[in-house]
């Protein structure tokens, strides 16, 4: 299954093709259990991943053009909340499970986060990852048609040249994170812990994170496992249910988020493939991949996401709870902390 995902230029291949097995499993009540400390690894050297992403000039970038940043930031997350406060009012989805499925944050780190604050995590990743698959095709058909190809296509180098000493030291970082992480008081520690850390080691010139391909794939893995896993049968009917809604919410939101877009190339004289990318409501990690494939500015590309990653990460849990609240709901976490 995770060739032909790679052959549809899915950016979140291994991951996904083993959500959809362990969904299989699941479904056929299979009894397969991901151990925690494997998980825990796993966010960790996902944290490092991204922090390999996060580069100074990108800061400074966001710094200098700091109301175009806050206004296209501030435009994607007003209309994602939106839409995810009124799935979650028309009962689509329980609780706020809609607003963490809708906000457009990396798909992995929304969904942990929400898992963190007591939502169902099945279901945030039925909608965020359903997003990610659209998101790849729609990017796919954009850059056919702004530069006449067969838009971006994912080549992965399994094996590529490893400098070991780098490595080694980012692996030590990782388990680091995933040691120390779970045990603080912040949700998702084994992620965000080796996330900050190790972008700042590497801004300061301190360490260079080096992460093959093939060291990452068991990562998506685990994870992919570790949330199809609790797709039983009652959740897939409920999914299959909320299934119209959700594409359409979706879809929604990838056609407003390319609205900003257009404005953004017609304002500011960026062209319109990259402004297009930098709007599109997926993660750092897959439209940096997307983006890669086409002829685009891809730093810029990356700054914006960034810059809309962090405020969704900093904002996204009291965003939520207030919205529960104007909704008239709960929030798990509200009533005895994370789970």
């Amino acid at each position: 299954m995770i060739p032909l995902l790679q052959k549809a230029a899915l950016p979140a291949a291994p991951m996904l093709g083993c959500l959809a097995a362990a969904i299989v499993v699941a479904a056929a009540d299979g009894a397969v259990r991901v151990p925690a400390g494997a998980l825990f690894a796993a966010e960790a050297l996902i944290g490092c991943m991204i922090a390999r992403a996060f580069r100074l000039p990108m800061l400074s970038e966001i710094v200098r053009d700091w109301p175009l940043f806050l206004g296209a930031v501030v435009s994607v997350f007003a209309v994602s909340s939106a839409l995810g406060w009124l799935l979650m009012r028309w009962q689509v989805l329980p609780g706020t499970a809609a607003i963490w499925g809708a906000f457009p944050g990396a798909s992995t780190v929304m969904t942990l986060m929400a898992e963190a604050y007591g939502e169902d995590v099945r279901l945030v990743a039925f909608m965020q990852y359903l997003r990610v698959a659209l998101i790849a095709v729609a990017a796919s058909l954009v850059a056919r048609l702004f530069l006449g190809s067969g838009g971006a296509v994912l080549h992965i180098i399994w094996f590529p040249p490893v400098d070991w000493a780098w490595c080694l030291v980012t692996a030590m970082v990782a388990a680091a994170g995933a040691l120390i992480g779970p045990r603080l008081p912040i949700p998702v520690g084994a992620l965000l812990l080796p996330m900050i850390g190790g972008a700042i080691l590497q801004d300061v010139g301190v360490l260079k994170i080096e992460l093959p391909p093939w060291l990452l794939a068991p990562s998506y893995a685990v994870i992919g496992w570790s949330i199809g896993l609790r797709f039983t049968r009652p959740i897939l009917v409920h999914v299959w249910r909320a299934f119209p809604r959700v594409v359409a919410a979706n879809l929604t939101l990838l056609a407003a988020c390319a609205g900003i877009g257009g404005l953004l190339a017609a304002t500011t004289g960026i062209d319109p493939l990259t402004a297009y990318l930098a709007m599109s409501p997926g993660g750092v990690d897959s439209v940096a991949i997307i983006a890669a494939g086409s002829k685009v500015d891809v730093p810029f590309v990356v700054a914006m996401q960034t810059a809309r990653f962090v405020a969704v990460l900093l904002l996204g849990p009291s965003l939520a709870r207030f919205l529960a609240r104007r909704a008239g709901l709960g929030l798990a976490g509200d009533s005895g902390g994370t789970s």
